[in-house]
């Protein structure tokens, strides 16, 4: 019995089809196939992205590079910037870089001594120059991008043609303060699209100069931006190509053509007091124990920190750690209409749920739907409809 994912191949593409469109409308769209593939896995996606006509995606690491470019015959930019003393990650690089098609792929760069490093190599190299946002995450700051582009080795290599620059990256936030507009009217920006500007009026006067240098290094990379943000940025920067990275929005934009289910394996209708599990806890009273797949080899019962950032979100979080503290967790599966309780902790591939008395029954084989998060669910199959 399987753990799968219900995909309405129909509604799904009309949905891709959608944001691929609207985006493109003010940017050259980057679709993100990084991780797991947002439940759907990466190969998938990658055909996906060739269908919509995409001549670009991002991975997340060095370590997804070889199944892409086996599926995928445009660029793969890699986003976890490019570090020489990460001596796993280098050994990798050292092989993808032997391999065919391995000047499809694009490095991000986000310290000054990453960008030395391959200044400094023999061979040549197509990179992206992240610069450091709001979200401080990644990236060199003003300071550092400066006096690293100005460095002799770094000049030289760019001129030679041994550092081929695709542009500047930045990776933005997704939330931003309340009312940071400036401007007015349709002149007005948000937070994230004046830093979007900043930046690219820095990085159009710093490339000015360049020489032998091709034109996708004016391109600025961005994401989490906006239709609206996106073609304010378009107008208010007009010399710089935009490429905008999209993700979740568009392979997880419209939920309702997605569906998480888990068969039932066992069901046990029981008396009050039954000790059942691992744990040998008791459950309601004259409850149906239900043994569904799905478990934390899935990611059932795996979960982020909330971002916690109102206070209802606050009143939900402390409640939600106090049934914990007690024993008590909701699981993601729902039936006849409501979510339903852990009997237990989910095991690696099945869970168990219970039914109180009353409540209708299911048959072994019926599905019981999840509301799960899909960055870090791994189904067993996925069964387009």
């Amino acid at each position: 019995m399987s753990f799968t994912l219900l995909l309405n191949s129909s509604a799904w593409r009309r949905h891709l089809e959608s944001v691929n469109e609207s985006v493109s409308a003010h940017a050259q769209i980057v679709p993100v196939i990084k991780g797991g593939g947002y439940g759907l896995g990466q190969e998938r996606l990658a055909n996906e992205a060739s269908r919509l006509g995409s001549t670009c995606v991002a991975v997340g690491t060095v370590y997804e590079l070889d199944s892409i470019l086996d599926v995928f015959v445009g660029d793969v930019v890699v986003l976890e910037p490019f570090e020489p003393r990460d001596a796993a990650a280098a050994h990798l690089w050292a092989h993808i870089l032997e391999r065919p098609g391995a000047q499809r792929v694009i490095r991000t760069i986000a310290r000054p001594s990453a960008l030395h490093a391959l200044a400094q190599a023999s061979t040549s190299s197509r990179i992206l120059i992240e610069a450091r946002s709001s979200m401080q995450r990644f990236g060199m700051d003003e300071r550092e991008l400066l006096a690293t582009l100005a460095d002799g080795s770094v000049r030289s290599a760019i001129a030679e043609g041994r550092l081929e620059i695709a542009g500047l990256t930045l990776h933005l936030p997704i939330a931003q303060p309340a009312g940071e507009v400036g401007g007015r009217g349709s002149q007005a920006l948000s937070a994230r699209a004046r830093e979007v500007c900043r930046w690219t009026g820095l990085w159009l006067a710093e490339i000015a100069g360049w020489t032998h240098q091709s034109e996708s290094a004016a391109a600025i990379w961005t994401s989490h931006l906006s239709d609206t943000e996106l073609a304010a940025v378009e107008s208010a920067a007009p010399g710089a190509p935009l490429r905008a990275r999209v993700g979740t929005r568009l392979w997880l934009g419209d939920r309702s053509s997605l569906t998480a289910q888990g068969t039932v394996l066992a069901v046990h209708p029981l008396p009050g007091g039954t000790h059942v599990g691992y744990r040998q806890r008791t459950g309601p009273r004259d409850g149906t124990l239900i043994v569904v797949s799905g478990g934390t080899g899935h990611g059932i019962g795996l979960s982020a920190p909330t971002p916690a950032s109102s206070a209802r979100q606050r009143v939900v979080t402390a409640g939600t750690g106090a049934l914990d503290a007690v024993g008590k967790a909701m699981s993601p599966f729902t039936w006849a209409g409501s979510r339903r309780w852990f009997a237990e902790p989910p095991h690696q591939h099945h869970s168990m749920i219970w039914l109180p008395r009353g409540c209708v029954i299911p048959a072994v084989g019926d599905q019981m739907t999840a509301e799960i998060r899909f960055t870090t669910t791994r189904f067993d199959a996925v069964i387009e409809s």
